[in-house]
């Protein structure tokens, strides 16, 4: 089991409060009536940067000791953590070089680059990107930090959880999206600390399902990387230092279609007038295909981002409706 504790997350929340947004908690009475539930967003979507990665890149960067706040920063990100750190390294002055596949949208590359990090691109498909960013790391003499195995980054995200129980009080369950267990980790830290009795869930695309399969198998599963909409969850695998936290204080992991998240984008499109992400909507497409189980509760959904290129968007939203 990793030593990262709910003072972790304390701290980090104390470290990075000045320079984050505590976003909005935001509900729905058509949800609400739907479910017979009541359902409570943190909408991470409104952070800066889009999405709650810049919470742990902070957290990582603001660790840093002088020589490496003047060598700088590498990481590699399909776009939200890659804007994460950009940004976090542009106003602590801390150089930042990002690697992004050459599919990440447009609009996440663009935005990391106009936060004056250096992109490099690379192919998800036929390269490995750790690979490639331990390289470059050596070579340039830079911190490598990764999307979500690091115990800054864990402790970081874990803090939207913390606001999150803090502005709303009691939760039966908290869903949160799964991709490599960066936020889902910090969450069961922060969940099993203060509300001791309340389940979280991760949800990871059905493409995707290595979280599933690693639980199940009582060990981390190694896949492919998987074909889906949600491209901040196209990991191949859990970390070693995600895997022993939610193995050990996760409810279930459960698996949604890319055109359950189509419907999910377009209820909060219809109904909450935001524009969210498609990895951004894993945490409700996994409540509502599980919504018989949460009648009468208390439920807690993270929106992790809303980082889009607009034409993807309205080319996904007006293939679906909510149902």
């Amino acid at each position: 089991m990793s030593t990262i504790q709910y003072n972790d997350v304390v701290q980090a929340h104390e470290k990075i409060n000045a320079h984050i947004r505590r976003t909005d908690i935001h509900t729905s009475k058509t949800l609400n009536r739907l479910l017979d539930a009541e359902v409570y967003f943190k909408c991470e979507n409104f952070q800066k940067t889009g999405a709650f990665k810049l919470r742990g890149a902070l957290n990582a960067l603001l660790n840093f000791n002088v020589l490496q706040r003047q060598k700088g920063v590498l990481a590699f990100s399909s776009g939200n953590h890659a804007q994460g750190i950009a940004y976090a390294a542009k106003i602590l002055n801390i150089p930042a070089k990002i690697l992004m596949p050459k599919d990440a949208p447009k609009s996440k590359v663009q935005a990391t680059q106009g936060y004056g990090a250096e992109v490099i691109f690379y192919d998800r498909y036929t390269e490995n990107r750790e690979e490639i960013g331990k390289r470059l790391a050596l070579e340039h003499e830079m911190t490598l930090i990764p999307s979500y195995n690091h115990p800054d980054i864990i402790a970081g995200q874990g803090t939207a959880a913390k606001e999150l129980i803090e502005d709303v009080g009691q939760l039966d369950a908290i869903f949160v999206g799964l991709g490599g267990g960066g936020m889902l980790s910090g969450t069961l830290l922060t969940a099993h600390a203060l509300l001791p009795n309340c389940k979280v869930y991760g949800v990871e695309p059905e493409a995707g399902n290595d979280g599933e399969r690693s639980l199940q198998a009582g060990h981390i599963i190694q896949i492919d990387t998987p074909q889906t909409i949600a491209d901040g969850a196209q990991v191949t695998s859990l970390g070693h230092f995600t895997f022993p936290i939610i193995q050990k204080y996760v409810a279930d992991i459960q698996t949604v279609s890319d055109l359950e998240l189509q419907q999910a984008m377009a209820f909060f499109a219809q109904r909450m007038k935001m524009i969210v992400e498609p990895t951004g909507c894993l945490g409700l497409a996994g409540l509502m295909k599980y919504r018989s189980l949460f009648k009468g509760k208390r439920v807690g959904v993270i929106i992790t981002g809303g980082n889009i290129d607009l034409e993807r968007y309205a080319r996904l939203i007006s293939k679906s409706e909510f149902i």
